[in-house]
């Protein structure tokens, strides 16, 4: 049996914590920057601030936030831990040439399939389809229902909304976001916000 640390006591959290525990592993705790969680969440203890991971370092850690600037900062700071990966049970991940770095997050109901490479702090989250033979760089964000058909390329600390599809050989560059519902069928090559059917940047207006 595992013990686990879970950076961030929030919602994406107690997920988290629920994904541990039906995997046969143990929550120890919670470690969370913000001074008003309370000293009990979901159950579990919070344990200080992110900076006393040191007091727990013989033990496994994993980042429960959704922003990707947040969790790669966090990931970064967190020097010489060891990194765990949470697969919920309920999730159907093939045995085929998959890959799925450290600390990445699968949820209830995602798909994973054959030939596909995740990278490291993840989080494919629940009822996602990740199709045959994609490539999910580092801190990526697959949103709920989203997904992503065969030979997709997601660059690193990109977010793919709730609902959204990506057509089969598309490549989406590092940096961006796809809007809810909106549906990606030519390669993204310009971080940014795409939104719509087909997926077209959304640009601000001129102060």
């Amino acid at each position: 049996m595992k013990r686990v640390v879970i950076i961030g006591a929030g919602g994406h959290g107690k997920v988290v914590a629920d994904i541990i525990q039906r995997a046969g592993d143990q929550v120890v705790g919670f470690l969370d920057d913000n001074l008003e969680v309370p000293d009990l969440f979901a159950g579990f203890p919070v344990m200080g601030t992110v900076e006393h991971y040191r007091e727990y370092i013989s033990l496994e850690f994993v980042i429960a936030i959704g922003n990707a600037v947040i969790r790669e900062r966090i990931a970064n700071q967190l020097r010489g831990v060891s990194w765990y990966t949470a697969i919920h049970p309920m999730a159907v991940v093939s045995e085929i040439g998959v890959g799925i770095g450290a600390g990445t997050v699968v949820m209830a109901g995602a798909i994973i399939n054959a030939g596909t490479m995740i990278g490291q702090h993840c989080i494919i989250n629940s009822g996602a389809v990740v199709e045959h033979d994609n490539v999910l760089e580092d801190y990526v964000h697959v949103s709920v229902g989203a997904k992503l058909a065969g030979t997709v390329y997601v660059g690193k600390a990109s977010w793919i909304g709730v609902g959204a599809c990506v057509s089969n050989n598309q490549s989406i560059c590092a940096g961006c976001m796809i809007g809810a519902g909106a549906v990606v069928v030519e390669s993204i090559k310009k971080a940014g916000t795409y939104v719509g059917v087909p997926a077209k940047m959304l640009l601000c207006p001129d102060k």
